[in-house]
């Protein structure tokens, strides 16, 4: 075995890159709750990975047969069933995962100097992983599929000049129809998997190569013992591969329960007017999107006029592209951060919570209030980070990580 070893090292650097990255790779030694879900992400991407080509060995991608296609493999393939909710039900987890990713990276400031590139890498990501699941969304062709489909992809036609050509072109026709089916089939399973690959190396090379942040927001090398070794970070191996495997142990039976035994996720995870083959006759009651895009559809909504929603809704995205240079804090972590620092982004992830459960229900004028109210507090998060930010008065922080 060590020739062999031997062997591939002479023409790649395996050993190498296997110490780099994993065997002898410097990880702060503080790392607590909130790290489990960077290895999750990476667990639930293999999963979709997975089960989306075995779905592929029997689903047609076509108007008329991919309705049919799915039913067969949830009633006719060996645990096809299984397979299918192992797909859907990992969708809804792959965003669980990665909101709470974002969000211990936006308390502990991950974001900052020097991990702007990673948190932009992370950011793409995220938008490419949106538009994996809205691609994958129509694939089943059932009501909500198609008629989400509709609603979401009319949007564009709402931007000047080039609105009525851009949703033909995304259509590939002039309503929701086979030809959309098959170029979202293609987008889903070839184009924007293979994006997300290469997205997910690159934000793992950049984050080895200016290290993880910690808890405390301390730059754990900069601190070196005389070997040259950073006093306060562990070898990643064995340390946080069985931290981390504990951590999937947990995430697996919770999984597990939901798959087994509430696999529509009530509603959430499968609509049930979903489980009706698409019918361009037949309007669904209400629609609305998938659980995990209902935050920004709430935004869209707020907004009265069409053009400004998409705008709103665009931005709610985009803004999270620029949060480096919008907080201009030294201090990282929330842990050292002001009192006003935490009531804000508290306040962001309660309006975010909200804009999520407006956005799945229907809209009445209470609610579309609502909906403006918690739209001004979410975009109202970034506004104050930038004033406060610069002149926040912080804790004291440590000279080294505090556990």
């Amino acid at each position: 075995m060590r020739k062999i070893i031997d062997w591939i090292d002479e023409r790649i650097p395996m050993t190498a890159t296997y110490n780099k990255h994993v065997g002898q790779y410097p990880a702060p030694k503080n790392f607590n709750f909130w790290y489990y879900f960077g290895s999750l992400a990476m667990l639930v991407l293999v999963n979709q990975l997975l089960t989306g080509v075995w779905l592929t060995m029997n689903y047609v991608p076509t108007a008329e047969g991919a309705f049919a296609s799915v039913e067969y493999i949830m009633r006719d393939v060996e645990f096809g069933w299984l397979l299918r909710y192992m797909h859907s039900t990992g969708a809804s987890a792959f965003f669980v995962v990665v909101y709470m990713h974002m969000f211990r990276g936006m308390m502990y400031g991950s974001y900052q100097k020097p991990r702007e590139l990673l948190w932009i890498f992370g950011m793409l990501i995220f938008l490419i992983l949106m538009a994996e699941a809205f691609m994958g969304y129509l694939l089943p062709w059932g009501q909500m599929s198609y008629w989400g489909a509709q609603v979401i992809i009319s949007l564009f036609g709402a931007i000047p000049v080039i609105g009525d050509d851009l949703t033909l072109w995304i259509r590939g026709d002039y309503v929701v129809s086979g030809a959309t089916l098959n170029r979202f089939f293609a987008l889903h399973v070839i184009a924007l998997p293979l994006v997300l690959v290469v997205l997910v190396f690159l934000h793992i090379i950049a984050l080895h190569e200016v290290g993880s942040n910690n808890p405390d927001g301390i730059e754990v090398k900069k601190n070196k013992g005389p070997d040259g070794w950073p006093v306060d970070a562990i070898p990643f191996h064995p340390y946080y591969t069985v931290k981390d495997i504990m951590g999937v142990a947990g995430f697996l039976i919770i999984f597990c329960y939901v798959l087994f035994f509430m696999p529509e996720g009530g509603g959430y995870f499968l609509e049930r007017p979903n489980f009706e083959a698409a019918n361009p006759l037949k309007t669904p009651e209400h629609i609305a999107p998938v659980w995990y895009f209902t935050p920004f559809y709430a935004i869209l909504r707020a907004i009265p006029d069409k053009l400004l929603g998409v705008v709103g809704m665009g931005a709610a995205i985009g803004v999270l592209f620029v949060l480096p240079w919008l907080d201009r804090c030294k201090v990282k972590s929330i842990r050292y951060r002001s009192m006003l620092h935490r009531v804000n982004l508290s306040q962001f992830v309660v309006c975010f919570i909200i804009l999520g459960y407006l956005g799945a229900v229907p809209a009445t004028p209470t609610l579309t209030l609502l909906a403006r109210i918690c739209t001004l507090g979410y975009f109202g998060f970034f506004v104050l980070l930038f004033v406060y930010s610069k002149n926040e008065k912080c804790k004291p922080l440590p000279e080294r990580v505090t556990g």
